[in-house]
């Protein structure tokens, strides 16, 4: 198959819906083997979630190669057959690993707005067992099979959870966790040519999301602004945008200026030339412009060029670490 990415290996954890299907896709269609896991293999009867064999068909479809691998992540030796299986299968090779795969989804919808000591211990581990010590072990792996081939790249799929309270307290460690270990592993692997970054996607439509739209009353905190989750995230990004991300930074020839840090979706976006895949351009919620229309301020937010972002610095120094 021709395209970006033909040759390439890839791996995408929990990739069965979401943003996990959304990368596998854009992966498969730029003309990479994609091998994609998670934990259902075929449809349910119902219907309800999604499976490999739904995601590898839509790859299929496209012209892409998939080889999907039934793996729950929980489960270290699982984790550990995924990374041989690719091994012996490619001669050794992988080229990029999206570490996404993630449990959480449900728990945390039952756990917004309850302060943390009302909560049962077992959120912790329902956050970060997959979330994040997942993320390093498949990171470790991943690692083994770039280091000697001198290149490679790792992404991190996070949020601005990492950054200031969203959902809970569990999230917010969790993902601040999975962005110093892109961090931390990046230094690391550095002098091998291996790249490790954290992506943040903004408000993306998911399943899960669209199925929640039929309340129409849900809200949520975003950059200090409580709006409605209906509004957001009709603004917000399709499941693909983060593929299409993913697929410009392993095109990227100077992927190693960007390894180590946290990425935005909709910087990527405005930095390699690409709109999501039915054409909008979701919101950038570093715009002053869109902060303004978000917070109900309408005739301020026209006024307001959109080049005007907040800048990085300003958004770390809100972390209130010193």
């Amino acid at each position: 198959m021709s395209g970006p990415l033909a040759g390439k290996v890839c791996l995408v954890t929990g990739a069965t819906r979401g943003i996990g299907k959304g990368i596998a896709l854009q992966l498969g269609e730029a003309g990479a083997t994609v091998y994609i896991t998670g934990r259902t293999l075929k449809p349910k009867q119902d219907g309800v979630g999604g499976s490999l064999e739904e995601t590898a068909r839509e790859i299929d479809d496209r012209g892409g190669k998939c080889v999907p691998v039934q793996c729950d992540h929980s489960k270290d030796e699982q984790v550990k057959a995924v990374f041989d299986r690719i091994e012996r299968e490619q001669n050794g090779r992988l080229d990029v690993l999206v570490n996404n795969a993630y449990a959480a989804v449900t728990a945390l919808m039952g756990a917004v707005s309850t302060p943390f000591w009302e909560l049962p211990e077992t959120i912790w581990d329902d956050v970060n067992n997959v979330g994040l010590r997942n993320h390093y072990i498949c990171t470790v792996y991943a690692a083994k099979l770039m280091v000697p081939a001198k290149q490679g790249l790792i992404v991190n799929i996070s949020s601005g959870g990492g950054l200031r309270y969203l959902f809970n307290v569990a999230y917010g460690v969790g993902k601040a966790a999975v962005d110093r270990l892109a961090a931390d592993c990046a230094h690391e692997l550095k002098k091998h040519g291996v790249a490790a970054v954290s992506l943040w996607p903004g408000a993306v439509k998911t399943e899960h999301i669209l199925d929640k739209f039929k309340d129409p009353d849900l809200t949520i905190d975003v950059g200090g602004y409580e709006a409605k989750q209906r509004d957001i995230f009709l603004m917000g990004e399709t499941p693909e945008y983060a593929g299409k991300c993913v697929v410009n930074l392993a095109t990227d020839r100077n992927i190693m200026r960007k390894t180590g840090r946290v990425l935005l979706t909709m910087d990527l976006a405005q930095e390699y030339g690409f709109t999501d895949i039915d054409g909008h351009v979701p919101i950038n919620y570093r715009q002053l412009k869109s902060l303004a229309l978000m917070g109900g301020h309408t005739w301020i937010g026209a006024m307001i060029p959109g080049f005007i972002k907040i800048p990085f610095w300003a958004l770390a120094a809100i972390t209130h670490k010193f």
